[in-house]
């Protein structure tokens, strides 16, 4: 199991990561959810022995990787957001060198090359230099690299970053075979919250630095059991309709669009007690409504605010 103890990492008067508790079992997926600059990054740095904490620890197998990051090393794979390969070389010459750095006997390389250019489809353009290669092979590449000695566990930072729906696809199917046919444990991060609803067993979510919620897809969506999100369909709005109903202390989370809305009430709240008599005051057509039941997005959007922060 790897472990993380209080971690906190300071950039002068910045901290990036406080305090920050988690684990990784062998064999589960585990989502790292987050907006920018919430520490995803610097905690999965950190996790990688990349860089050094100011403070706590990382434990693999109970014993601390600060002090020996060859420990994780050898059974951790990393899969960066940016994708590092050499655009000059061919996939197999980008493996081959890879698989180098990565001590692999030459007797089992060239073996491992070939496993891995299956495992993420491109045995057919082995010899192509990766300039000529779509972003979606690349990102499949950027994964075979880290694959090639068979890592325990692997990490993976948004690999799915700007490439089109079919390699999205791909790379998510071959994420779930990785895991379930080689026990592969794997730390996700995304900020597609249906890429993390289809692949992880556990979630944690960051903000600030901090872990804010943690748990099974069930328990961190019953965060917000105690509510309901309402979406009412209208003709049309007016700009005092719209105004008078962001006045109701019954409703949040208010989401206006041309002819639909969505609010957040309490669960057992009689909404139409109060939308009825708005939209008779404002002469307003409500056309229909509908009740829906919490998302991973409405979770997110509730404990990290829907404001956009740089």
């Amino acid at each position: 199991m790897i472990e993380v103890v209080n971690l906190t990492k300071n950039f002068k008067n910045i901290k990036a990561v406080d305090n920050v508790n988690l684990y990784i079992e062998p064999g589960e997926i585990v989502g790292l959810l987050g907006p920018n600059g919430a520490g995803k990054s610097t905690t999965i740095a950190l996790i990688s022995t990349l860089i050094q904490p100011t403070a706590g620890d990382v434990l693999f197998q109970q014993q601390s990787v600060i002090n020996n990051p060859k420990l994780l090393r050898d059974v951790l794979g990393v899969v960066p957001q940016e994708v590092a390969l050499y655009k000059d070389l061919t996939a197999r010459e980008n493996l081959q060198f890879f698989g180098t750095i990565q001590k692999i006997p030459k007797g089992e390389l060239q073996g491992r090359i070939n496993a891995v250019l299956k495992q993420v489809g491109l045995e057919d353009d082995r010899k192509k230099l990766v300039k000529y290669y779509s972003s979606g092979m690349r990102r499949r590449l950027n994964i075979g690299a880290a694959l090639l000695h068979k890592p325990a566990y692997l990490i993976m930072d948004e690999p799915t970053v700007g490439i089109d729906p079919q390699s999205r696809s791909y790379i998510l199917q071959a994420i779930k075979q990785l895991n379930q046919e080689d026990k592969t444990a794997i730390i996700y991060t995304s900020h597609y919250m249906e890429e993390v609803e289809f692949l992880c067993d556990r979630l944690y979510i960051m903000d600030q630095g901090k872990i804010i919620a943690a748990g099974t897809m069930e328990e961190i969506k019953a965060i917000l059991s105690s509510e309901k999100t309402i979406e009412i369909k209208l003709e049309r709005h007016s700009k005092s309709f719209v105004e008078a109903l962001t006045t109701l202390k019954l409703l949040s989370n208010i989401q206006i669009a041309e002819a639909q809305i969505s609010f957040t009430v309490e669960k057992n709240t009689d909404f139409l007690s109060v939308i009825l008599p708005l939209c008779e005051a404002h002469n307003i057509v409500l056309k229909g409504f509908h009740v829906k039941e919490p998302t991973l997005e409405d979770v997110f959007l509730h404990l990290t605010g829907r404001a956009l922060r740089d």
